[in-house]
């Protein structure tokens, strides 16, 4: 092949690997967010009222992240064994195939089952992605490839609360599972990656999760990538998740609907990690734009206790703040992607953000557990505070990873 042929050629795989991990990204999401949206009136159709709808969408949401924690462990070992590729359109079939199952379900044994099954192929769509983009890239440009698969990924969220607003909540899965397997056509053409082809060579464990833990510094590493992440999770966890209860305490009048305030937020996180992928291109550096954006995030939640009961405009406004200033997901992924070697690089990559996402429970345990003593407003504050500071301090132990040399291994 003549030199100009096979930089096409190369050219090509690297547009339609960015696009096939955008748009598998986009129906995770879509998925992931579309549960919370038809979740009361699924259960209604169910034969549920009353208290158990809330008893059993809490149980759906708890089999869910269970199946997300197991399955990021799964696919991102098997990410690093067998190869970012077959964990790329496996967790896409798998999700697509429960999504399906979903819409088809009689009761709630068989929708707990199948939200177990969701979880699990969730887990790995985001990770196997973003390794397999910042590997076919080169170090200079991988946080544009990076940053386009969160964006667009996030705006799924949108979609879902717009299709799980207008359509039968059957329906809406349905969708979720058609463009899941509509999406596995787009495999035909896609290479693996250089980096992982070349490590299977070498003389290192693959693949292995403990490998994380074996090395005090690679562990600190690790847990840092992932305590940073955390106050995305408590802006969407606990301030846009109960905005409803948090809102009536602040004195917001009307009161603010959930899904509306998850729509604004995701708006906001779409354009937030466009914004933080593309500052740390300019800026050649990750933590000192995830610095900025913790910054905006501890001033957006001053906004949203200050001035989140003026009114409900202003209310749904401060929720798109929010999101904007947690927008940093794009670049805390490609950070993790970066931190560690070609060998454990999909395991890590894939587990982080799942851990992130599991570490809601802790979150909204610790929320409850305050609101006694601290009313709801005081007990989400304190919260807050709490997961800022730990991510400031996780930041400032890890190295700056712009431009590194992906090509090694742990």
């Amino acid at each position: 092949m003549e030199p100009s042929q096979s930089g096409a050629t190369s050219s090509r795989n690297v547009v339609l690997t960015v696009l096939v991990a955008a748009l598998g990204y986009f129906v995770d999401i879509y998925d992931l967010i579309l549960f919370s949206i038809v979740r009361t009136k699924s259960l209604a159709s169910l034969g549920l009222q009353g208290d158990a709808l809330l008893d059993r969408g809490v149980l759906l949401l708890n089999m869910q992240m269970i199946g997300m924690l197991i399955g990021g462990v799964l696919w991102g070992v098997l990410g690093d064994r067998r190869g970012r590729l077959s964990v790329l359109f496996g967790s896409i079939f798998m999700y697509s195939a429960a999504n399906i199952g979903n819409g088809l379900v009689q009761s709630v044994e068989q929708y707990a089952v199948l939200r177990f099954v969701a979880g699990i192929g969730l887990a790995g769509e985001l990770g196997a992605g973003i390794t397999l983009v910042s590997e076919v890239m080169t170090k200079e440009t991988r946080g544009y490839g990076t940053t386009l698969v969160a964006s667009v990924g996030i705006l799924g969220a949108v979609v879902a609360a717009l299709v799980g607003d207008s359509f039968s909540w059957r329906t809406a899965y349905f969708v979720g599972g058609g463009m899941g397997l509509a999406l596995l056509l787009l495999r035909v053409g896609l290479f693996e990656s250089g980096m992982f082809e070349s490590a299977r060579t070498r003389e290192a464990a693959r693949g292995d999760f403990f490998l994380l833990f074996r090395s005090a510094a690679r562990a600190r590493r690790y847990l840092s990538i992932i305590f940073m992440a955390v106050p995305i999770w408590y802006v969407i966890g606990i301030l846009v998740t109960f905005s409803p209860e948090i809102a009536k305490a602040l004195g917001t009048e009307p009161l603010p609907q959930a899904g509306r305030a998850v729509l604004f937020c995701y708006i906001g996180l779409s354009l937030g990690d466009l914004a933080s992928g593309a500052l740390s291109q300019v800026l050649r550096s990750r933590r000192r734009v995830i610095a900025l954006f913790l910054g905006l995030t501890a001033l957006g939640v001053a906004l949203y206790f200050t001035l989140g009961g003026a009114s409900l405009v202003g209310f749904y406004a401060i929720c798109g703040v929010l999101g904007f200033a947690a927008g940093y997901w794009a670049v805390f992924v490609t950070m993790a992607s970066e931190q560690f070697g070609t060998n454990i690089r999909a395991t890590a990559t894939t587990t982080a953000p799942n851990f992130v996402r599991g570490a809601v429970v802790l979150l909204t345990l610790s929320f409850r557990a305050l609101v006694g003593p601290l009313g709801v407003v005081g007990a989400a504050v304190a919260v807050g505070v709490a997961t800022l500071a730990v991510a400031v301090i996780a930041l400032g132990s890890l190295e700056e990873t712009y431009g590194k040399d992906l090509d090694f291994v742990e």
